[in-house]
């Protein structure tokens, strides 16, 4: 029972991590530069890849698809932990995906981003392992 609330408790500090930013991601200033030029120029000026669209464009399709990613794995392994734990538990393919995603995240949220995702990233990771360990014990 400890090893699925750990696991659920991850899947929701990465689940409400993605909410959070999806809501950034449309509403309010955080995610928006702080010199509203660069904003205008993103809007002006497309990626070398496509004419199609603006680096404003992807900037904001990048912060909602990242949200989305992050919501998937919330809801995923919540499921699973919560409605088929033994499968989850039991399958090393899950589990090593799941914790290749939380590991690349702590690196991402490290290298790019800033202390808040990356204490919380952490912190899920932690629990994440966690639940794998006393799942085996």
């Amino acid at each position: 029972m400890a090893a699925r609330i750990l696991m659920v408790l991850s899947a929701s500090i990465i689940f409400t991590l993605g909410a959070v930013h999806l809501v950034y991601t449309f509403w309010g200033p955080n995610l928006t530069p702080r010199d509203p030029a660069l904003q205008v120029s993103m809007s002006q000026i497309s990626p070398v890849i496509a004419n199609e669209t603006t680096m404003w464009r992807c900037w904001v399709g990048f912060n909602a698809s990242h949200s989305m990613g992050l919501i998937l794995f919330g809801l995923v392994f919540g499921f699973l932990a919560l409605a088929h734990s033994q499968l989850l538990f039991q399958s090393p393919f899950l589990l090593v995906v799941g914790l290749a995603m939380l590991g690349g995240l702590v690196v991402l949220a490290k290298v790019y981003w800033f202390s808040a995702p990356f204490t919380g990233v952490c912190i899920s990771l932690a629990c994440y392992v966690a639940s794998i360990a006393l799942s085996r014990a």
